[in-house]
């Protein structure tokens, strides 16, 4: 498994800045890791290269914030709350059907309703100390697309 090593939460932006460079409508993308990781922080770099103006907040409590107005839609979805699994409240099929990058934080909670084809991050924080912004990242790309993706993704970072 390939990961990559984070020192900043201007490197984690710089991460989302190439994952929404090379994003194409209908990506999946699926980022795991405890409270204080770095996921917002990743979506909030994406959002910047889809040109998305508007803040970018966890969407913790509303489990869906939707962007449209960018370079292509962004759906920032957190299933933290739907510990089990319940899908009720969101129409995930009609999301994962827009032409627009998903982004869900907290998938371990619903993977049994999502497609088998994804790009996973899984950010790690290699110590305790809550003010650290050092990270592993483990990328786990499933299907062609996601091989396709990390590729270009990881040939670009800087």
């Amino acid at each position: 498994m390939e990961s990559l090593k984070i020192n900043s939460d201007a490197e984690m932006q710089q991460l989302g800045n190439t994952l929404g460079k090379f994003a194409q409508a209908h990506d999946l993308l699926l980022l795991t890791g405890d409270l204080g990781a770095g996921k917002t922080t990743l979506t909030k770099g994406i959002a910047k290269t889809l040109e998305i103006r508007r803040p970018v907040k966890s969407p913790t409590f509303t489990i869906v914030r939707e962007y449209q107005e960018g370079l292509m839609p962004l759906f920032h979805m957190d299933m933290y709350r739907l510990e089990d699994g319940d899908l009720s409240s969101i129409d995930l099929p009609a999301y994962l059907a827009s032409p627009g990058l998903v982004v869900i934080e907290w998938p371990e909670f619903i993977m049994n309703d999502l497609p088998t084809e994804y790009l996973k991050l899984k950010i790690k924080r290699l110590d305790n100390s809550w003010d650290s912004t050092e990270r592993e990242i483990e990328i786990e790309a499933q299907g062609q697309r996601n091989q396709e993706w990390w590729q270009e993704v990881s040939q670009n970072l800087k």
